[in-house]
């Protein structure tokens, strides 16, 4: 799996943009864990105060895309914030090897869990052999 974010590699996880020629917004690429079994993928990503229904996860031509709009919502008047509030996008590639149709989403406080399983043809069987005559 490729991380094909805009972002390059080894940058701090603060607020980037995405490729200047094509979009101005600002954006945060949030934690991911990407663990890999023989039944699919299964990826964690922490985007907390993202709202489950604002939030988008689509595959198009073997690409991964993680979106989520988050707006400030605290009553009042903010006074001082290390908290920088932005849009989370992210993007993998992945293998041709997995299911996307039968891909399942949770989201619980503030943790996106994606379980991705692999195409019944691509995983391993074991032959039986059987005695010659």
């Amino acid at each position: 799996m490729q991380d094909t974010s805009v972002a390059k590699r080894g940058e701090e996880q603060g607020v980037q943009r995405r490729e200047e020629t094509r979009e101005s917004e600002r954006y945060i690429k949030p934690a991911v864990d990407i663990i890999e079994t023989e039944d699919g993928l299964t990826l964690v990503a922490d985007i907390p105060g993202a709202a489950k229904n604002t939030l988008d996860v689509n595959v198009d031509k073997g690409i991964l895309t993680l979106n989520a709009p988050v707006s400030r919502s605290m009553p009042g008047r903010p006074i001082y914030s290390e908290f920088e509030f932005a849009h989370y996008y992210r993007q993998f590639t992945i293998p041709e090897t997995l299911d996307n149709g039968k891909a399942k989403a949770e989201f619980s406080n503030g943790v996106l869990t994606l379980k991705i399983p692999v195409v019944e043809a691509a995983k391993p069987r074991k032959i039986e052999i059987k005695a010659g005559k």
